[in-house]
């Protein structure tokens, strides 16, 4: 799936841990045959390589998440889309650091998404595509979803204190350490990402939930005077502006990790009115002269600085 998972455990016995957090790597290990889209032989690839010809019929665990995806996207105003694997290639976010499209390719590139080509058939579990070129993109639901899936198999093997990691950016906090009311949580600080002991924006501590973040300085090119991040908006083809990184605290790591990317995406009023009460949403919103955003986005007013705050 691209990422590094990684679980921090805590017990009693040693060699039951031990046994425990390799179950739950070998459910990573299953879940990429199930879920890459670089490895042939896997269920998605399957799909992504049949479904513009024919229905193919998946197994129900990912008939189930398939259909969770067109959920949030519906839910999302298309904001979140699983078919926008055209648009990171066209603007070099696969494999390389990003760049501008070539003329033309953008237009190509958008006639070639669009979760409504999405047909999922639930009597025989099949999914198929109403147009070529269509092609599934797991980035944005596998970490979260491997991350919830291995925090079921260390609860199955009595675990009771763990923090479970997918890419250092979805994590799960199976109940405390010993003598902590949480897990301690850092969130960190886009106006100073990456820099030597650079300042966090916040901290949290958690307690059976996840947070996820997801931040324009993860993957980033500077091209015509503006910074391009990787966070794109499928509705009109371009990054998304104006927001630096959203954190999402929620029950379930698949939750937080999908909703980051809308939520940055669409902004802090859309948020506050569409959120689930039990979801807390931290913004760092750029306020800087020359920041903008997509059409139908929050327009926020023009400040000399950013700013990072928990949504009200």
């Amino acid at each position: 799936m691209g990422a590094t998972f990684s679980v921090v455990l805590y017990g009693q016995d040693r060699s039951k841990l031990e046994s425990a957090s390799e179950d739950a790597f070998e459910e990573v290990r299953r879940l990429d045959s199930l879920l890459s889209n670089y490895k042939p032989e896997s269920e998605w690839s399957r799909v992504n390589r049949e479904g513009a010809e024919k229905p193919v019929v998946v197994s129900q665990e990912l008939f189930d998440l398939l259909a969770a995806c067109v959920n949030y996207s519906r839910g999302s105003e298309g904001s979140f889309d699983i078919t926008v694997g055209p648009l990171m290639k066209v603007w070099g976010f696969y494999r390389e650091s990003g760049h501008l499209p070539k003329p033309g390719e953008l237009k190509q590139a958008m006639a070639q998404i669009g979760y409504r080509h999405i047909r999922l058939n639930p009597a025989d579990r099949s999914v198929s595509f109403s147009r070529s070129g269509i092609n599934l993109d797991p980035g944005g639901v596998g970490k979260g979803y491997a991350v919830d899936r291995m925090a079921e198999v260390l609860r199955s093997r009595g675990v009771t204190a763990a923090l479970i990691s997918g890419g250092g950016s979805s994590i799960y906090c199976l109940g405390a350490p010993p003598d902590e009311s949480g897990w301690h949580i850092k969130i960190e600080d886009p106006r100073h990402a990456g820099a030597p002991d650079a300042p966090f924006a916040t901290e949290v501590v958690l307690k059976d939930e996840s947070i996820s973040t997801s931040g324009s300085y993860e993957k980033f090119f500077v091209a015509e005077g503006k910074t391009w991040s990787h966070i794109m908006d499928p509705r009109t083809g371009y990054p998304a502006q104006g927001t630096l990184s959203v954190s999402v605290i929620s029950p379930r790591t698949l939750d937080s990790e999908v909703w980051a990317k809308p939520y940055f995406i669409m902004g802090r009023r859309w948020t506050a009115a569409n959120k689930p009460r039990d979801f807390r949403v931290f913004f760092c919103q750029d306020q800087g002269a020359n920041a903008s955003v997509a059409p139908g986005t929050d327009k926020q007013n023009n400040k000399a600085d950013q700013s990072c705050a928990w949504l009200q």
